[in-house]
């Protein structure tokens, strides 16, 4: 099954678990934000990568800079632990760890989440890859994908029990688009994802071939 099928399967049966205000208001926010054009704002293939420097689930600073040290990167930009579309996404991105190391390449996934809620999340999926803590989301901003939630929506999060003002360390209405990039050796994006729909993520077969590409 494709992260895609997967992703749409999920989609249907949550729908129906989802009261119809609630469903309305999720739909209202995302039209917006579509409507926004903030995908289209993304940075995308050909222009350079902006470093940074994060702390890693355990605190240990990793900058982009000393990544590509090693051969490209494959970044991805997700919202949350407390997403399951981002869950979903995470464990097939671990389902294919071994065939992007295979290629030379590094993964790290980067939220705007404290790093504790990082750690447990990669205790939960096992995750052999390093996921990184941008809060107050300034690296998702450079990389134009940065949007503030619509109050509406940040209220459903809220009764949802996300509880974003902690987990993302007193900045609980910003969060990124879900994106992924691969950066060649020297740190221009060679392909790119971004989409304003929360429920969209990059295949990862697709991210397979464009590290074939590079090579």
């Amino acid at each position: 099954m494709t992260l895609d099928a997967e992703l749409r399967a999920f989609y249907t049966a949550r729908q129906k678990q989802i009261p119809a205000e609630t469903r309305e208001i999720m739909r209202r926010a995302g039209r917006e934000l579509a409507d926004s054009g903030q995908a289209d704002r993304a940075l995308t293939v050909g222009e350079r990568a902006p470093g940074f420097a994060l702390p890693t689930a355990t605190g240990h600073p990793r900058s982009l800079n000393a990544l590509l040290t090693d051969g490209p990167v494959v970044l991805t930009f997700y919202r949350g632990a407390w997403c399951p579309y981002c869950n979903i996404a995470l464990r097939s991105l671990q389902h294919h760890h071994e065939a992007i190391t295979a290629r030379g390449a590094r993964l790290v996934a980067v939220s705007p989440q404290i790093p504790d809620e990082s750690l447990t999340l990669t205790e939960k999926h096992h995750l052999a890859f390093d996921v990184l803590s941008d809060i107050g989301s300034d690296t998702a901003k450079q990389y134009g994908l940065a949007f503030d939630l619509p109050d509406d929506l940040a209220a459903v999060y809220d009764k949802l029990g996300f509880d974003l003002q902690r987990v993302n360390a007193g900045h609980p209405r910003t969060l990124p688009l879900p994106a992924t990039y691969v950066i060649d050796r020297n740190g221009v994006i060679r392909w790119a994802f971004a989409d304003a729909d929360y429920t969209k993520r990059a295949e990862p077969a697709d991210i397979l071939a464009a590290l074939d590409a590079l090579l």
